[in-house]
């Protein structure tokens, strides 16, 4: 939509919640923020409304086997304009194991106390 367009040329949307979903051969983007137009009317766009991406039928059919078969998340990396189209760059995803949770919390519990001994000095 135009407040949309708007809105993104403005810096308003945040990405860092949201995923690709594939229902019925299209792909979808949920939990994209994009914050309403400030000078936008009563035709002004939902928030979170769902967006339908612009694929290939066979990329769509790869990232559906992906996500079917592969255990894998399709999330989105940035929004960039090319010309006067917004872009949406994806990625195939894989869940982190627990091992490797277990092991981030470990670095950073011993940052945080690092930093406490830091500041107590």
């Amino acid at each position: 939509m135009g407040t949309e367009v708007k809105s993104i040329r403005g810096g308003h949307a945040q990405i860092g919640e949201a995923f690709v979903r594939v229902n019925a051969g299209r792909a979808v983007l949920c939990q994209a923020h994009i914050a309403e137009y400030s000078h936008g009317n009563v035709n002004n766009h939902a928030p979170y409304r769902p967006r339908e991406l612009l694929l290939n039928k066979r990329e769509i059919r790869r990232i559906e086997y992906a996500v079917r078969n592969g255990g894998r998340a399709v999330i989105p990396i940035r929004i960039y304009f090319k010309k006067a189209l917004i872009k949406v760059e994806i990625a195939l995803c894989i869940a982190k194991k627990l091992y490797d949770k277990r092991e981030d919390l470990k670095k950073k519990a011993a940052m945080r106390d690092a930093e406490r001994a830091m500041k107590a000095r």
